[in-house]
């Protein structure tokens, strides 16, 4: 079937008229009978009850509308995205961010980029970095910001290093001296965030450097819930320091350095699927990702 075939039924359903359906579509009353007398030769059915004064659906029509209607609805949306890929004014931006990103970075950023681009409608999908790298690949989202991959399919922008810190109560023995050995640390109790996250998988990679097997007594999937257990006292954590900004200030936590120097960060990236070109609205979103993490210029060669 071809589209005019589509659009002359739609109209005629609404019409519930031939002619007044040709005389909305500028067309002929016989050139939009033929669409219709084509499409129910090629379906092998009649569409329509021919009345004196108006037509009604067969069955056969009843049950191919909806179809038309959804087929007609996924054209009119690809023609608004077309549009939209060349305006970033308007249009829509799928992001998709891991956890700790979504609730403690992203904000920041959308909020940035909704004060120019008022017109775009952002939707914001959630998981574990390597889920976001999924969402990357099958383009579920446009963009993804998590710990950088390294894919041949996927262009990754190095943001920033999230500091991954060690968090105490503001009166653990820790806190007041502001260092701790990791040998110490695994003496005491550790609430672990999801142990599937990269936070951890890097803690336990620390833990198995020095040789030490962590107390974990809790295995909490939610950054929140950690950080309320912390400030019980019922034990310690490591979190990104991004979501520890408001409870610092407010000094009912605390963070110790490791006093082997050891030093955990996140490298986290923005990662889009490669192409040679980008639409408007995701160019103008990595612009201001730009704008908002500069990144060092590259050192001169010494000679």
């Amino acid at each position: 079937m071809e589209l005019g075939q589509l659009e002359a039924f739609a109209e005629v359903v609404r019409s519930r008229s031939f002619s007044k359906a040709a005389r909305t579509m500028g067309l002929t009353q016989p050139s939009l009978s033929a669409r219709i007398i084509s499409m129910e030769k090629e379906l092998g059915e009649p569409l329509f009850h021919r009345m004196g004064r108006g037509v009604r659906l067969t069955e056969s029509g009843q049950a191919l509308l909806p179809y038309v209607e959804r087929a007609l609805d996924s054209l009119r949306n690809g023609r608004e995205a077309l549009e939209a890929s060349r305006n970033a004014a308007v249009g829509r931006l799928r992001i998709g961010a891991a956890r700790a990103v979504s609730a403690y970075v992203l904000p920041g950023i959308v909020e940035a980029f909704r004060e120019r681009y008022p017109g775009v409608d952002v939707a914001i999908k959630t998981g574990r970095s390597s889920q976001v790298l999924e969402m990357v690949l099958r383009e579920e989202i446009q963009v993804g910001v998590s710990r950088a991959f390294h894919h041949p399919e996927v262009a990754a922008k190095h943001l920033y290093d999230e500091q991954v810190v060690l968090v105490t109560h503001p009166e653990h023995p820790f806190a007041k001296a502001g260092e701790a050995s990791i040998y110490e640390v695994g003496r005491e109790p550790l609430i672990v965030y999801d142990k599937e996250s990269t936070y951890f998988q890097l803690i336990d990679r620390v833990c198995r450097e020095a040789g030490i097997l962590p107390n974990i007594t809790m295995d909490l999937d939610s950054i929140e819930a950690t950080k309320r257990m912390i400030e019980r006292g019922l034990g310690l954590s490591f979190l990104p320091l991004s979501a520890l900004r408001r409870e610092l200030e407010l000094g009912v936590l605390a963070h110790a350095e490791l006093r082997e120097g050891h030093r955990v960060a996140l490298p986290t990236a923005a990662m889009v699927r490669r192409a040679g070109a980008y639409g408007a609205i995701l160019t103008a979103f990595l612009d201001l990702l730009d704008e908002l993490y500069p990144q060092p210029p590259e050192a001169e060669p010494q000679p």
